[in-house]
């Protein structure tokens, strides 16, 4: 029989036989048997290089929690995708197994009667019924629900400035886009370091891939170009086909152009990313607002005194008319899908998501992602405050991975961690209070729940189709005609069948 920790590595291979050498029918009440259960088994990605101790404090507290033993297969993160793949092709599979995301595989499968379809049964369950309806729509496969999402933050774009910068040339912090070029100029034009070295506005990255929250991304969608796909036309169509994507992308390159953008825009390490901007090369980041906190994390660690006059952010920008265009995440990663195999009959579906259900409510939401209160954090009125102790270090190895379990597609409620100090708890604040207002102008992906088979097979080359296409432009490899001409092969590439099959899809949704 599995121990309540079972930590796969190795090859499918050799995790196949291990799985058909150890597994003995499954845990409380026989996975698959129609039998009560009475031992929630669960497999889940192991993210760091431990796995919880099963008779640790946390394990036993969401086991009381839950009113039911948990039999949990961690399995490191860098092979999860191999051993769902393994797992579900096997004897031995748990009640409720972690999908990372909506892959092919997945959805196939889902398609077929894998996985319990959920579609009308989350709505009994208050902790799983969704709060954002366009997120759910979003995780949905062909809008059916064939799990609980995990949520994620709906909304994370934020350009990051240097404040110094900004004081010394009285500018105040941009709202449209308009004010980020002009930024972009006088950071790079007027020495805002006042030392005569050589600066530049905005810095990007070599970026690889097509709709990923990217720079360009971010400054397309603030020009009004749709997110993705558009229904503007009454049918589905790629988003790189609408007039807006190519005026972004013209006014972008006149920014590269006058050298207000880093000259290595094409080549530069993503990694490197914060070191112009720490350094004084640079002084803008169109990214996520966790970089922000990074950033002021830097300064913090170079001069403790003055680091938070350093650092500012701000949320979308407004375009030049006044109407905002704001970029949200998908919203969630992954999902928490029920196998019919392990579980066939409907009583033992009410018992799994019962157990989920509790998990998603204010308190179990503290256990998966805090911890246990007055062992390893302590509550700072809307903060959690971690406690120095060994048993607390021990408690929060666990939390890193019982993370992995919450959906918090209701809403999150648990408690979010202290800022370290009072520069980073104001920036902090500000990022929460224009996530919070963006999101009422948040342009969600009107064909996120679709998934076109021949996407499945030809996407990643057909993306690169427009990456390719964007970057030479940018670079000024391709005048506006050689753009349209790559972006129109994408169609006759396999694009079109694309189209086709994400509105046929849609069709059948509705």
């Amino acid at each position: 029989m599995f121990s309540r920790r079972t930590l796969l590595g190795g090859s499918a291979l050799a995790a196949g036989t291990a799985l058909a050498a150890t597994a003995c029918g499954g845990g409380g009440g026989g996975a698959g048997s129609g039998e009560p259960i009475d031992t929630l088994k669960i497999m889940a990605p192991l993210l760091s290089e431990t796995a919880p101790d099963p008779e640790g404090e946390l394990q036993t507290a969401v086991e009381e929690f839950i009113g039911m033993p948990l039999d949990i297969t961690w399995v490191p993160n860098s092979s999860y995708s191999d051993r769902v793949t393994v797992v579900m092709a096997s004897d031995d599979i748990p009640h409720v197994m972690v999908q990372t995301g909506k892959t092919g595989e997945f959805a196939q499968s889902a398609v077929a009667g894998g996985y319990w379809d959920l579609t009308d049964i989350l709505p009994d369950y208050p902790n799983l019924t969704p709060e954002n309806e366009e997120i759910a729509h979003g995780a949905s496969i062909n809008g059916q629900t064939f799990g609980i999402f995990r949520l994620r933050d709906p909304m994370r774009a934020a350009i990051t400035l240097r404040k110094d910068w900004l004081d010394a040339l009285g500018l105040d912090e941009p709202e449209t886009t308009s004010d980020l070029q002009e930024i972009a100029r006088a950071f790079s034009e007027e020495d805002p370091a006042g030392d005569g070295g050589r600066t530049t506005g905005l810095v990007i990255p070599a970026w690889e891939g097509y709709g990923n929250n990217g720079p360009y991304d971010l400054w397309e969608t603030w020009q009004g170009t749709p997110n993705l796909w558009t229904d503007r036309h009454g049918d589905l169509s790629p988003a790189f086909l609408e007039p807006e994507f190519l005026e972004a992308n013209r006014s972008m390159r006149e920014m590269i152009e006058a050298g207000h953008v880093n000259a290595d825009f094409a080549t530069m390490d993503s990694g490197t990313w914060n070191e112009p901007f720490f350094n004084g090369e640079g002084g803008l980041i169109a990214d996520v607002s966790s970089r922000g906190l990074q950033l002021l994390g830097l300064f913090k660690d170079e001069d403790p005194d003055t680091y938070g006059d350093m650092v500012t952010m701000v949320g979308n920008l407004r375009r030049d008319d006044g109407e905002m265009f704001a970029l949200p995440t998908p919203g969630y990663s992954g999902y928490l899908a029920i196998p019919k195999a392990s579980v066939p009959t409907e009583e033992q579906l009410e018992t799994v998501l019962t157990a989920l259900d509790r998990l998603s409510s204010t308190e179990g939401q503290n256990l998966l992602n805090n911890g246990i209160e007055g062992v390893n954090y302590e509550v700072d009125g809307e903060y959690a405050v971690a406690i120095e102790s060994e048993e607390a270090d021990r408690v929060q190895s666990d939390v890193a991975a019982f993370s992995q379990l919450g959906t918090q597609s209701n809403g999150y409620t648990a408690y979010s961690a202290k800022p370290g100090g009072e520069a980073e708890e104001e920036l902090d604040r500000k990022r929460n209070e224009f996530h919070e207002a963006d999101l009422e102008h948040a342009v969600f992906n009107p064909a996120a729940a679709f998934v076109s088979q021949t996407y499945l097979d030809s996407g990643a080359v057909l993306d690169q189709i427009v990456v390719d296409a964007r970057l030479k432009y940018l670079a000024g490899q391709l005048d506006e005609d050689g753009l349209t001409a790559e972006l129109e092969r994408w169609t006759s590439s396999g694009g079109q069948q694309v189209i086709d099959e994400m509105n046929e899809l849609a069709q059948e949704s509705n």
